[in-house]
């Protein structure tokens, strides 16, 4: 067990390093120049060129990395190239807005999309259950800045129900941040509904049709016994595994949902970051939320682990 967490780690870890260099390098092929961009479009040549000597631009990029990854294994994440500021500060507050944004999402269609697979299941070939497999389908290939526009006019503009920004005023409280969130939440739900949902019916289905289930019955257990104590326990492990799949995924994905409801995330600071050519800071916000994706993994694992008897008597992790 503890050379399957030690195997884990190191490739985390070897994930994180390829991660950082594959967007470096990215980074470095985008169009654009910085001290340009700084500067302005009427900016002297010789100026610009200056300005990008200071700021380093002029040394090669496998230079410039090696530079960046010595800082950050220190923790120092380096100077924002465009800001002048410190990257730490800009990454770990927007990574919190993001994961707030996140969390109000997944406390919303964790519970909807999980009882919705176990209705569905639990009614296999009926009309609710082509009913709520259908709908996921359909909100799956909804892109988000799609139902986020329609989310905007339809309650933000014509029925103004909610605020159209995200970015609740600096020194609000619980639920009035909140309240600013719920509405751009509601892209991330339909997104995630029908795969969450279509897992959790999946997992039931087989689970339903299973040796321990008829046992159960021919004991003679009430159905909501069986259900509840032996069959959803066991449906929802590769659910689990799913959810915090997807939590990772879902910080990392919020690019759009940021920038349409002008959300301060760590989704619209990659894509300030991608724009500019700061390096330091679209490396640092990139590896940082592949932190998250690994963490929110290995929390899923490690559910699974302490849920599933087989693996905690020597199965495979």
């Amino acid at each position: 067990m503890l050379r399957a967490i030690s195997r884990r780690l190191l490739l985390s870890v070897a994930t994180l390093w390829l991660l950082s260099v594959i967007v470096f390098a990215a980074g470095f092929l985008l169009p654009g120049d910085l001290a340009r961009a700084v500067l302005g479009p009427t900016a002297d040549p010789r100026s610009v060129e200056l300005l990008n000597k200071q700021l380093g631009l002029d040394r090669p990029i496998v230079t410039q990395y090696f530079d960046w990854a010595r800082h950050a294994l220190t923790g120092d994440l380096g100077t924002s190239l465009a800001y002048r500021t410190p990257v730490a500060p800009m990454v770990w507050e927007s990574l919190v807005n993001s994961l707030k944004l996140g969390a109000v999402a997944f406390l919303l269609v964790i519970p909807l999309s999980v009882l919705g697979g176990i209705v569905a299941a639990l009614h296999a070939g009926k009309f609710i259950d082509k009913a709520i497999t259908i709908g996921g389908v359909i909100t799956m290939a909804l892109p988000e800045f799609v139902s986020g526009i329609i989310l905007i006019l339809v309650f933000g503009i014509w029925f103004p129900v909610f605020p159209i920004s995200a970015q609740a005023p600096q020194g609000s409280g619980f639920f009035i941040q909140v309240y600013h969130l719920l509405l751009p939440s509601v892209p991330l739900i339909l997104i995630l509904f029908g795969y969450i949902a279509r897992m959790t019916r999946s997992g039931m289905v087989e689970a339903l049709a299973s040796d321990y289930t008829r046992t159960a019955v021919l004991k003679g257990l009430p159905r909501r016994i069986v259900v509840w104590r032996h069959v959803v326990r066991n449906a929802l492990l590769p659910t689990i595994a799913v959810i915090f799949t997807q939590a990772g995924y879902m910080i990392g994905g919020l690019v759009v949902v940021e920038t349409l409801f002008h959300y301060r995330g760590i989704g619209s600071l990659i894509y300030a970051a991608a724009k500019a050519k700061d390096f330091p800071l679209l490396t640092a916000g990139v590896v940082v939320v592949g932190l998250t994706y690994v963490i929110s993994t290995l929390i899923g694992d490690a559910i699974s682990w302490s849920l599933n008897p087989r693996k905690r008597t020597g199965g495979r992790w």
